[in-house]
């Protein structure tokens, strides 16, 4: 750990942004193209658009990271040697904005006053709908670039309205009205996620820039420059919100129904014969490509295509290649395909070529059959298929299973729904060549004694751990076992391993990455309590976009403490006496600046790596796992332990507010984006990641009170899948339970999934701990579901409860020996989830 006592840039920020700035276009998603761009050379450009002064460089909430500073568009272009010719424009639309900004405080201050609420509840991830304005469009150039950009964030989820989801009708005005008044026009979307931009359908240049974090500016100016090139797919389908099956229901504050079941994204859309506006995988670039696929072959259980990639156009580029599977109709019904495998090529000049290789395994395949509790290969033909997008691949092969192969035994977990899952009768989608394909198709019977059916032995009740206990240097030094010490400890002390260091009788500051005294800023750590016994605690800070820590602070007896920004800005606007109270913010200390702060200062300025969502949007886990590095540097610097990230829910809908923190609609890429991140984290002495939210979190409305209602199918094949992927690909050193409630019980006190699942089947062997106040909540109570239990966390397999407060103690205590409470704990349990602390302690402090 190093402490900076200089305000002067660092070396490893310099380094860290030149490595984003690099590698940052391949998140960008070129959606439409008609040859304008790149630019040859610099000059007169018109920027228009909400996101050319105030880019977004990532959504709101615990997400945010506190840089230095960020290059906007307009600087990012500025830096590149172009003059910005719409300074009028800008200026005038910046009034117009803190206008509107200042009547929203207001309305949402009184809003939350009639509802009886303090402000920072009702605030959080709420985001200003972009407002309608009249303003003359002015700017001397050839070359035009409107910005569009759209915040969301924790807390609050997004609407189905002008502003958000859709454009404003200024939007559409001005977006037409500049395409056809300046010779070369891109509508550049500044976004986290989608935005319906089909009432703009004449606009033939349309870049998604995403939200790139530090380098936002630099790296769209090189890539609209030619300097770089964007090589990006969409991780995501865009669709009219009102065609995909999860928008009925939406949000409903109690129980969110998933009707769809298996079918999310591509799957149902495709399944269903429903056309996108742009589909999953999709993205062009500057220059085209040739996929041909030459060799298909089974090898025992193992799947291989080899592809090659042509660059058969003029300027250099990178390709992904996409392998899916369409799995035969049985018994249980199936998507028309369901990705497999990827790859991206290298940089490929024009005319140079490629070959790939992509694999699997035939057991991926299976689908999970829940009268048999059961994954399983049904008897018929699988065809693989080869291409660069869902909606553009072609058959390149067909496995013959012969018989019915059952590849996984395992229980039923989660709980059932209270209706049957969607079943799509309607004709899927296909191609002119698809009928020939397939009669063509090349097939291979795949050998059924080559998969041995993986039968998962579940754990019992744990056993007490015996003994007079010893020292825990004897432990550090090999000279004991760690089971002797933990069986030295007592009841009390064993509870305060299972919550997070917090005061005595309070909870204040927890919420706002406030609750840990090692790291300023960070958002919280394991007790303190036990340093008397030699056992330090591990340092948390949030993410997912880089490291969020207070960007100053000092040092006293009771640890650091910050002297500069912990929440947001403009997070203060909203603050009424009730937040502040609520958060043990002092007001006066508002007003006090941080130079006025006695003692030395010490500075902590973290670098912001692209949103989830772009990370994703690469297609390259190499790329993702030099982002993990890039963290896991930084958090060796500061002195954290666990980086409370990868986030790698699934988007169910466009409508989560969180989504922009989230990496896909599908399983495998988000598994697989999220392990990568996670590698490179853990490449670091003493770093680990924190993968969350386990499992179903997909709205923020009433975010701790939420029940997710679905069936064991589409919980084992969509929402636990992408954690399963991860695990299995990188074994991250913690996660993180989510809020909402699985089917009627809260996921953090779910044994079947927090233990079963987790450890048994898939042999997680770290640490779980909660997300923040699951148990005490953030303002109004549920109107139907209570809070969650901190004895059931431990009982259910999740082994620290954070940040920690009194009553979590007290609930811990309370259901020791005592079969009255609803989750009554032994000995043997405190044992067991305190043990898993210490052992990550010894792993990584």
């Amino acid at each position: 750990m190093q402490r900076f006592n200089t305000e002067e840039i660092q070396e490893f920020e310099t380094a860290h942004a030149a490595r984003l700035r690099k590698l940052a276009p391949e998140c960008m998603v070129l959606l439409k193209s008609n040859g304008d761009f790149p630019l040859a050379n610099t000059g007169k450009i018109a920027l228009f658009g909400g996101g050319v002064r105030r880019t977004i460089k990532g959504g709101t909430g615990s997400g945010d990271v506190n840089v230095r500073h960020f290059t906007t568009v307009e600087e990012g272009f500025e830096n590149a040697g172009f003059t910005v010719t719409t300074k009028s424009w800008l200026d005038s639309y910046g009034d117009i904005i803190e206008t509107a900004h200042k009547q929203f405080v207001i309305d949402l201050k009184e809003k939350a006053k009639a509802s009886g609420v303090p402000s920072f509840v009702m605030a959080m991830g709420a985001s200003m709908p972009e407002p309608d304005y009249d303003l003359s469009l002015e700017g001397d150039a050839d070359v035009c670039l409107y910005v569009l950009s759209r915040n969301s964030g924790e807390g609050s989820d997004r609407q189905q309205v002008a502003g958000d989801i859709n454009l404003t009708e200024t939007e559409i005005k001005d977006i037409k009205a500049l395409s056809h008044k300046y010779k070369k026009f891109m509508l550049v979307l500044n976004v986290g996620g989608v935005v319906d931009v089909s009432s703009v359908p004449d606009v033939d240049n349309i870049l998604v820039m995403s939200q790139l974090g530090t380098v936002s500016g630099d790296a769209l100016a090189d890539t609209v420059l030619g300097k770089t090139y964007p090589s990006g797919k969409l991780s995501t389908t865009w669709a009219p919100i009102k065609e995909y099956p999860s928008t009925e229901g939406f949000a409903d504050p109690n129980d969110t129904r998933y009707k769809e079941g298996i079918y999310v994204g591509y799957r149902y859309f495709d399944t269903a014969g429903v056309s996108p506006y742009f589909p999953f995988g999709f993205g062009l670039g500057y220059t085209r490509f040739e996929i041909e696929f030459s060799a298909f072959s089974v090898e025992g259980h193992s799947i291989k295509v080899t592809a090659s990639v042509k660059n058969v156009g003029k300027v250099p580029g990178k390709e992904v290649v996409q392998l899916y599977y369409s799995a035969p109709e049985g018994s249980l019904d199936k998507p028309f395909q369901e990705l497999a495998a990827y790859t991206k090529t290298v940089e490929l000049a024009p005319g140079a070529a490629q070959d790939v290789e992509l694999c699997f395994d035939a057991a991926d395949m299976a689908s999970y059959d829940i009268v048999k509790a059961s994954y399983l290969l049904e008897k018929g033909l699988y065809y693989v298929r080869v291409g660069n997008s869902s909606r553009n691949t072609h058959i390149a092969g067909a496995i013959e299973v012969t018989e019915e192969i059952i590849t996984q035994k395992l229980m039923n977990v989660g709980g059932s729904p209270d209706f049957e899952d969607l079943k799509i009768t309607a004709p899927s989608f296909s191609y002119t060549e698809e009928a020939e394909e397939k009669a063509s198709a090349k097939v291979v019977k795949l050998d059924s004694k080559s998969i041995k059916t993986d039968v998962v032995n579940y754990s019992s009740a744990p056993v007490p751990l015996d003994g007079n206990g010893c020292s825990f240097e004897d432990v550090k030094n090999g000279k004991a076992a760690l089971d002797d010490f933990v069986a030295g400890l007592t009841n009390d002390e064993l509870a305060y391993f299972c919550i997070g260091d917090y005061p005595d009788g309070a909870m204040a500051g927890s919420f706002v990455g406030n609750a840990a005294t090692t790291v300023a800023g960070a958002a919280g750590e394991t007790s303190c309590r036990m340093k008397n016994k030699g056992v330090l605690p591990l340092v948390m800070a949030d993410g997912p976009a880089g490291l969020r820590l207070s960007t100053t602070y000092t040092l006293s007896d009771e640890g650091a403490l910050p002297s500069g920004a912990t929440l947001p800005a403009d997070m203060f606007d909203l603050m009424d006496e009730a937040s502040m109270k609520m958060l043990g913010i002092d007001p006066e200390s508002l007003d006090v600046k941080a130079e006025d702060i006695a003692g030395e200062k010490y500075y902590q300025y973290c670098t912001a790596i692209p949103i989830g969502t772009a990370l994703a949007q690469s297609w390259n886990d190499s790329l993702c796992k030099d982002c993990g590095d890039l963290i896991g540097a930084e958090m060796e610097l500061f002195g954290v332990h666990l980086w409370l990230a990868p986030a790698h829910n699934i988007h169910r809908s466009p409508l989560c507010g969180r989504n922009f923190e989230y990496l896909s609609e599908d399983p495998l890429l988000s598994g697989y984006i999220a392990a990568a991140l996670t590698n490179g984290v853990q490449a670091h002495k003493g770093c680990g990641t924190t993968i969350k939210h386990f499992c179903c979190n997909n709205q923020e409305t009433n975010r701790y009170f939420s029940n997710s209602v679905l069936s064991e199918r589409a919980l084992r094949e969509i929402y636990l899948k992408s954690f399963e992927v991860c695990v299995r690909h990188s074994m991250p050193h913690s996660v993180m339970t989510s809020y909402n409630l699985v089917n009627g019980e809260h996921a953090c006190n779910r044994k079947d999934i927090m233990t079963y699942v987790l450890r048994d089947e898939w042999k997680f062997d770290g640490f779980v701990m909660t997300d923040w106040l699951v148990t005490g909540g953030m303002g109004p109570k549920g109107e139907k579901y209570p809070c969650a239990s901190a004895a059931g966390n431990i009982k259910a397999g999740n082994d620290v409860t954070m940040p920690g407060m009194t009553s979590d103690k007290e609930d811990i205590m309370a259901a020791i020996d005592n079969p009255e409470h609803n989750y009554p704990l032994s000995r043997a349990d405190l044992q067991l989830a305190a043990k898993r602390v210490i052992q990550l302690v010894l792993k990584l402090v």
